[in-house]
């Protein structure tokens, strides 16, 4: 049934093309915006309206099953950046236990070539020497330090709420303008 549905269609717009000078290509050719425009140009021909609706619901059959597909691959993406960003955490705490794994085994190494009393030790594959390198410094607590030991950081950024405001009610600022934010929501 479909497929002389679409037979029919098509049988229909060429008979469109033919009788109109009206260039419509095979649906699978055409982008979402060609289709857009063909539909527009239809509904300003005066044509039979069988034919006429007939064809204009192929399109926009078309048309619809294209948005579609766009919006299957908008989902596709959603769950891919979700799935990178789980990902992203799982490696960041993956990078954590492997780095204190390694630094208990350097302190695990360090400790027994030191409780052997030897400088150097030489094995088959490494070369292993402790030695001294810069103390780290701790700091348990900032509140409590002498001010002397205290550098104070100051960030700088936008007031956007009250950029917001502003610009929304027509008043111009230097280094500041609002860009239209439209998008589509997908469910």
């Amino acid at each position: 049934m479909q497929l002389q549905t679409d037979k029919k269609s098509r049988y229909l717009r060429q008979q469109i093309t033919t009788d109109t000078n009206l260039f419509i290509q095979e649906d699978y050719n055409m982008n979402v915006f060609d289709i857009n425009n063909a539909i527009e140009e239809l509904e300003q021909k005066d044509l039979d309206p069988e034919v006429l609706v007939d064809t204009i619901e192929s399109l926009k059959l078309t048309r619809d099953q294209k948005l579609d597909g766009a919006a299957g691959l908008s989902d596709k993406y959603d769950s891919q950046i979700k799935w990178a960003k789980e990902r992203m955490t799982e490696l960041r705490e993956f990078i954590k236990v492997l780095t204190n794994k390694k630094n208990r085994l350097n302190q695990f190494i360090t400790d027994a070539i030191d409780d052997a009393g030897l400088k150097e030790l030489q094995t088959e594959h490494h070369i292993l020497k402790p030695r001294n390198y810069r103390d780290s410094v701790i700091v348990e607590e900032v509140k409590k330090l002498p001010i002397d030991y205290v550098v104070e950081e100051k960030t700088i950024k936008a007031d956007k709420k009250k950029l917001y405001e502003d610009l929304k009610a027509g008043k111009e600022i230097t280094g500041a303008h609002l860009k239209a934010n439209r998008k589509t929501l997908i469910k």
